[in-house]
């Protein structure tokens, strides 16, 4: 399973990509899609046409690291629309086990304010 440390960014795309691209690739996309860094530590999601398969991309703080899982079945997607969205730390795991994340809300929570 894939690392998750606190205040560690999940962002899915919520369009299909093609599944032949690898790592420099996606590493693209998500500058140019995603408006991010994809050295930035965060994990960019992506998900095949199928349904079946997922894509994650991170850099770990010594090189890009690209994950594949590929289930029996199908993986439960936002809708297709353009652009990304976050994921929590539950939420990801729920999806990677093949189950519904949407039934796990986002938590907000307000910063606390400092004493001071």
């Amino acid at each position: 399973m894939i690392g998750l440390r606190s205040g560690l960014s999940i962002w899915i795309a919520t369009q299909p990509v093609d599944f032949r691209r690898g790592m420099d690739s996606l590493a693209m996309l998500v500058s140019e899609a995603f408006g991010a860094d994809p050295f930035d530590g965060g994990l960019y999601v992506f998900r095949s046409k199928r349904r079946d398969r997922v894509k994650i991309l991170t850099w770990d703080g010594s090189g890009l690291v690209l994950y594949y899982k590929r289930i029996e079945g199908q993986f439960t997607w936002p809708p297709i629309k353009g652009g990304v969205m976050p994921l929590s730390h539950a939420q990801l795991s729920v999806l990677l086990d093949g189950s519904d994340w949407k039934r796990l809300p986002m938590r907000v929570v307000d910063q606390p304010l400092r004493a001071g």
